[in-house]
């Protein structure tokens, strides 16, 4: 219903903005006085319609149907390429590809399995439109539910714009205790003096994630068997039936800058300032704490404090600012210099003493300043950023980023990237409590050393990603549980940390092939890992593969778009999941892949609206049940989806 509700909202400002507007207000040939439905005005081009990043990367809101919006129409908005979806819409995800993952020098929240869908400050995008915006996503989930995420922004005048959003999920999903509930609110605004001297990017977010956690289900020997009593999954014994998990967080985010010097000229020296206050919750909730499969109970993360009721709570804040001084020479380009101050509390409501393994505290409190500078660079085909900080405190930190692009022409584009880490651990790595005895811990880990350097090229034959990883002390979460223990069905995850180097090389390229109005698009991956353990596991080959045919039709008043989908991965040791600590781990005992998966869809786009449909896995039913998002997680069944995406231009 509340859905219901913010749909009516955003809907409203289409009506509002949609009446016939007096020449008393706007001025006919003014930019910011766009309409479709009066002819004698003018049109505003799509360059007036700006999407900024933090970064003030530019781009535009597009309204095209190609195949990369058919990879992107899902909850997370984007192409999920190297990341494997678990059976029910909203839950996690496992990462296929290792090279999606982004470092900081600084330590975060942790739980990075249910951060998925969980929007940071990087992520969210500012807005100049000419004339109010209106998007409506809308898409289908498993079973009773539905996905939605609808946002309008404005521009009151030239330099003020504000945007409000709302990411919305149900979705009861084919499994016992599977529900998926999320929210992501959040709300932006832009502003600059009309003499361009003062700039500021601010926004605030809400997120919530519930998700019912399962455990997944316990005898894989049913689903592999193709059983047709297990048709209906509802007939699965799963681990739990009332336990779940809970995300939630607020953020207060300012990024602004003002010039010095009044008048812009050759050289302007600025004064930059960003801010960012967050805090988060993570909650793991168990009313039953044993476990029953068939007719053993069974104690899944071993001993508890508690025989009921089990409500785990882990509390975060931190407060980042960033002071510096930017000088610009239009030949030279930009300098900056910065001062970091970053403070955060991660903490619980008591201190835990055990006889064995000491005390457990109840709080890690870190205060870090660094100082670093920054040089940008551009001017013709050569666009260079190169960074570096350090810690000024006793903690020890550093980051050394830098990122060259040269643009041969508009179709081909070379880059490089080079990025040496030395990153302190997330905080559930050093600390965590629990109301399972084996599930408390207080380290002191290393920093993880990351040095990565990628290449890649952009151009009408193909697309092509290069990069190798050199990883030293690289902390993971491990499976530690006895042999007796696994007979039992106890699973019990800790933190580790490996002494060793490890390895990791992956190559990506794309290419789409044309054939009059058909097309064959076709993105692999190939990834290979050096190492004297098996504790980073990823599959060699990674394929997507999308024969498609597209044609106008009724006078092109209808764009058409269908085809087929394969992604396929070659069998690993997948990490697997534990809900406890909100974590994937690793393990060595079961693989996954080796599996095709295909997808049928039909797309089409009226004026600028985009209906999406979907049946997704709909080689289920012949091909086996052997296709899994983790080790007792089997992966989506035959699905029909349908949704669409709905833009106004006012």
């Amino acid at each position: 219903m509340k859905i219901f509700f913010f749909l009516i909202f955003l809907i409203f400002p289409k009506l509002l903005f949609s009446q016939d507007i007096s020449s008393n207000d706007f001025n006919s040939n003014n930019k910011y006085n766009s309409s479709d439905s009066i002819k004698k005005q003018k049109i505003a081009p799509i360059d007036l319609y700006r999407v900024i990043t933090i970064e003030r990367d530019t781009t535009y809101i597009d309204t095209s149907l190609t195949i990369q919006k058919e990879y992107s129409h899902n909850y997370l908005r984007k192409d999920t390429f190297g990341l494997l979806p678990f059976a029910n819409e909203g839950q996690t995800y496992n990462t296929l590809q290792y090279s999606l993952t982004d470092f900081s020098p600084y330590p975060e929240f942790g739980f990075k399995a249910r951060h998925f869908n969980f929007m940071e400050a990087n992520q969210i995008r500012y807005y100049s439109v000419a004339t109010p915006v209106t998007e409506l996503y809308f898409k289908s989930t498993i079973k009773k539910g539905q996905s939605v995420d609808a946002f309008i922004t404005l521009n009151t005048s030239e330099n003020l714009n504000f945007s409000i959003a709302y990411r919305g999920l149900r979705s009861e999903g084919e499994y016992i205790n599977q529900l998926a509930s999320t929210g992501n609110f959040r709300f932006t605004t832009s502003y600059h003096t009309k003499n361009k001297r003062y700039f500021a990017n601010a926004h605030y977010t809400y997120q919530d994630i519930l998700n019912e956690e399962n455990g997944g289900i316990t005898t894989i020997e049913n689903f592999e068997s193709e059983d047709p009593n297990y048709n209906n999954r509802q007939r699965f014994e799963v681990y739990f039936n009332d336990a779940k998990s809970f995300l939630k967080g607020k953020r207060i985010f300012l990024d602004h800058n003002f010039r010095v010097n009044s008048k812009k000229g050759i050289n302007n020296l600025y004064v930059a300032h960003q801010f960012n206050y967050e805090n988060k919750f993570f909650e793991y909730n168990q009313a039953t704490v044993p476990s029953t499969v068939g007719n053993q109970t069974v104690a899944r993360f071993g001993n508890s404090f508690l025989d009921s009721g089990i409500n785990d709570q882990t509390r975060y804040n931190k407060m980042y600012n960033r002071v510096g001084l930017v000088y610009e020479n239009t030949v030279l380009g930009k300098f900056l210099f910065f001062v970091d101050d970053f403070r955060s509390n991660y903490y619980y409501s008591r201190v835990l003493v055990f006889d064995n393994q000491g005390t457990i505290p109840s709080f890690y409190s870190q205060q870090i300043n660094s100082a670093g500078g920054q040089y940008e660079y551009r001017h013709d085909k050569w666009n260079g950023k190169f960074l570096y900080s350090r810690s000024i405190t006793t903690q020890s930190l550093s980051n050394l980023d830098a990122q060259l692009t040269y643009d041969f022409n508009d179709e081909i584009q070379l880059g490089f990237h080079y990025q040496n880490i030395n990153k302190l651990p997330n905080n559930n790595y050093n600390l965590y409590q629990s109301s399972y005895v084996q599930y408390n811990w207080s380290n002191d880990f290393k920093n993880e050393k990351i040095n990565t350097i990628k290449g890649n090229a952009i151009s009408p034959w193909i697309n092509a990603e290069l990069q190798l990883s050199v990883l030293n002390d690289h902390l993971y979460f491990n499976d530690v549980s006895s042999p007796t223990q696994k007979i039992a069905r106890t699973q019990i995850v800790a933190p580790s940390q490996y002494d060793g180097t490890i390895n990791y090389l992956s190559l990506k390229v794309s290419r789409e092939f044309k054939f009059g109005k058909f097309a064959l698009d076709n993105t692999v991956l190939y990834q290979k890992v050096d190492q004297n353990e098996a504790v980073l596991n990823v599959p060699e080959i990674v394929t997507r593969n999308t024969f498609y045919y597209t044609n106008y039709m009724f006078k092109k008043a209808l764009f058409l778009q269908t085809g087929i989908s394969l992604n396929y991965f070659t069998s690993y040791y997948a990490n697997d999941y534990n809900p406890v600590i909100g974590e994937f781990f690793v393990q060595n005992e079961k693989q996954i892949g080796n599996y095709p998966n295909l997808d049928f869809f039909i797309n089409a786009k009226i004026q600028r609206t985009r209906i999406y449909f979907k049946v997704e896995h709909f080689n289920s039913s012949f091909t086996g049940n052997n296709f899994y998002a983790s080790p007792n997680n089997p992966s989506r069944d035959l699905t029909i989806r349908f949704g669409l995406i709905w833009n106004f231009f006012n």
